[in-house]
């Protein structure tokens, strides 16, 4: 059918009853092809919530394992609310956005002070880092209330089955507010992951598996046309100088003062590429006279804004920086969290 005839049926047929038929489709379809997921084992709040923050931003596959060894750690809020940093931040390894984790131990300690995870929707907004998604997204899994949750998954969703053609940050008001309105009374939870899962295994950003869908005599667009993405600006680009300092009190970490790591530990850097010969002279300026230097590593580091061109030296020096703390090298590896711009400077220890 042409893709005008099919817009035609869309706007005839009411939106509200196409929101009634979905989980009738869905849900069976559900049923039988959702991916066994750990976080899915059951719906106590504590678990869905800490899935569905480290889902942010991050692949399931990354985060099943991470999500495994946290809940041996810290199986409960109590857990979390009193975890030492770093050893929190050692559990976060490798999942980035550090600041979700901080966020966590934040709210687990207003959930310790107030006496009980919040049940409504109103109240999970109240806690640190939780916002209209996953508010909506524990609501509906683990206190079964009709509440949505709109990401990125299911405004594609939404928007190819409406063939809706608005910018995806007013889609998402508008889906959630049409959501909310129609949502069903039994199965809330199973209904929300019903959206989630379509979008990430069949309603593909590229290529979608229409054939396969269990709403494709509902979608307007049935093609990955929609949603109309707003052109990616330029990621910028910032050179790095690090230094692997090796004393023989170990080696030396500094944490970083801002950005997106901040308060996370680092191995010594400036902000600007040097040659060789402009390394030893900079350390100089530190007071390291005795460092020897050796040669220059080169690594790529992607952001999601920002892409850092580094280059490392290893320096053998005795002369102790106060702004460092130092450590054994296999302390770092083991009980040390590094952001994962940092790690492949462990290659490279003595």
């Amino acid at each position: 059918m042409p893709r005008a005839a099919r817009r035609a049926i869309i706007i005839i047929m009411d939106r509200q009853k196409i929101y009634g038929e979905l989980p009738e489709k869905l849900l069976p379809w559900y049923d039988a092809e959702k991916r066994d997921l750990p976080w899915r084992a059951d719906t106590d709040p504590y678990r869905v919530w800490i899935s569905e923050i480290m889902l942010q931003q991050t692949r399931v596959e990354a985060a099943r394992e991470h999500y495994l060894r946290f809940m041996r750690e810290l199986p409960d809020v109590q857990a979390l609310a009193a975890c030492p940093e770093d050893r929190l931040m050692k559990l976060w390894e490798g999942l980035g956005y550090y600041s979700r984790a901080r966020n966590l131990q934040k709210a687990a300690r207003q959930i310790m002070e107030t006496g009980g995870f919040p049940a409504d929707y109103e109240g999970l907004l109240k806690l640190s880092g939780v916002g209209q998604y996953t508010a909506g997204a524990i609501a509906s899994i683990a206190f079964s209330q009709p509440v949505p949750a709109v990401d990125g998954n299911v405004i594609r969703v939404l928007s190819r089955i409406f063939a809706d053609e608005r910018p995806p940050e007013t889609l998402k008001k508008v889906f959630t507010d049409e959501l909310g309105a129609n949502y069903p009374k039994t199965r809330c939870g199973d209904f929300t992951q019903s959206l989630m899962e379509l979008g990430a295994t069949v309603c593909l950003p590229r290529s979608p598996k229409c054939l396969f869908c269990p709403v494709f005599g509902l979608c307007g667009t049935r093609s990955d046309r929609l949603p109309l993405m707003p052109e990616k600006r330029p990621r910028k680009r910032a050179d790095m100088t690090v230094f692997i300092f090796s004393t023989p009190r170990g080696i030396g970490l500094c944490r970083r003062k801002e950005g997106v790591l901040k308060g996370m530990w680092q191995f010594y850097n400036a902000e600007r590429k040097m040659t060789a010969d402009e390394a030893a002279e900079f350390l100089k300026t530190l007071g390291i006279a005795d460092a020897e230097t050796g040669r220059a590593h080169f690594h790529k580091h992607i952001f999601t804004h920002i892409e850092w061109a580094m280059t490392a030296y290893v320096v053998r020096t005795a002369t102790l920086l106060p702004e460092l703390s130092y450590f054994p090298a296999e302390e770092i590896g083991e009980k040390i969290a590094l952001p994962s711009a940092f790690r492949w400077c462990m290659d490279l220890l003595p």
